[in-house]
């Protein structure tokens, strides 16, 4: 999906010196309602006005890298660990220092060269059909390797970004050899070749195509909170778990972005990076997607998300995740898991 706003992109390259500092250009894979309010409260704030352009992350890293300098982006936000370390390792982003954002965004949720920054988290957790499956083989990741639950998972294909990120938790927690045995009998123990999205593998369960599945959290709260009768039902049909509790903690994610090194107007994108991690925009940016503000001070009034309690997140740096994920590749190619 395209879209821009206030001015189109073509001329924004055109912009003047002078008018540098009052225009944002920002490249997207977020399209959420309250993203509305956040941009305009970050114009209003700030008087610098937003220009975006929305679309997946693979198709905004392709565009990025193939405007090279010329690129008229000044910031991009995209989502999962693995892709933020693909646009660092591209070159895609310049480093900046800001005290604001070194002191607000957590040390665990940033890149360690100071290039991204996450916003907000989300957990990978198991869905699972209570009436199937027996609540103590499902309490960690390591349980869907497991003989009980053979013919019963269902997952996406292994080589989405949801899925490396963690198979590289794994590897870092377990040692590559035991993330491989691991990820050969989860692959052995499938109800179904992977296929579809979160949201499908949720779908499976209710419908009894699947015992065991995995998703991220935000999929489960969106069905929570749909205002379709039939999407509450299918959230009703499943258990949630977090998982590993007794051990290293649920798996855990994030979205987040940096300022293009080729970024025409960095002071405006630093800027707009600080704004987002201000207690304002962190409610905005978590609620947008159902998921968790990443600034401690911060609080986003989700009574779903919150109806699901307290659990142990996994304390893994997420840039210790990110650099794992091309080991994570590789392994989930000798494992079958298409």
């Amino acid at each position: 999906m395209l879209r821009s706003l206030l001015l189109p992109l073509t001329l924004v390259a055109c912009t003047v010196h002078a008018q540098e500092d009052k225009i944002l250009n920002l490249y997207t894979a977020r399209h959420y309602d309250t993203d509305e309010a956040l941009y305009a409260n970050f114009t209003k704030a700030t008087g610098i006005k937003v220009n975006r352009i929305e679309a997946g992350d693979e198709a905004l890293l392709e565009r990025v890298r193939n405007e090279g300098a010329n690129s008229p982006a000044d910031v991009l936000l995209i989502v999962d660990a693995s892709r933020l370390y693909a646009a660092d390792q591209a070159g895609l982003f310049a480093p900046v220092k800001s005290a604001v954002l070194e002191s607000r965004i957590p040390k665990d949720l940033r890149s360690a060269n100071g290039t991204w920054f996450a916003f907000s988290s989300r957990a990978r957790v198991i869905v699972y059909d209570k009436t199937a499956v027996n609540a103590a083989d499902v309490q960690r990741y390591e349980d869907l390797a497991s003989p009980a639950n053979k013919g019963k998972v269902c997952t996406r294909p292994g080589s989405h970004p949801y899925m490396l990120s963690l198979v590289a938790s794994v590897i870092a927690h377990d040692g590559e050899q035991k993330a491989e045995e691991w990820a050969k009998a989860v692959v052995a123990n499938m109800a179904r070749p992977p296929r579809g999205g979160d949201t499908d593998q949720i779908k499976g369960v209710a419908s009894g195509e699947c015992g065991i599945a995995l998703t991220n959290s935000y999929y489960y709260v969106r069905l929570m909170r749909s205002k379709k009768p039939e999407d509450r039902a299918i959230a009703g049909k499943v258990t949630l778990v977090w998982p590993n509790q007794s051990s290293w903690g649920t798996h855990m994610n994030v979205s987040g972005g940096g300022v293009l090194k080729n970024a025409p107007n960095k002071d405006a994108a630093l800027k707009f990076l600080e704004y987002l991690a201000s207690d304002e925009a962190q409610a905005y940016f978590a609620n947008g997607n159902n998921e968790w503000p990443v600034v401690k001070t911060a609080v986003a009034k989700n009574p779903e998300l919150e109806s699901l309690g307290k659990f142990k997140a996994d304390a893994l740096p997420i840039a210790e995740i990110a650099t794992r994920t091309p080991a994570a590749q590789k392994l989930v190619d000798r494992a079958g898991w298409r």
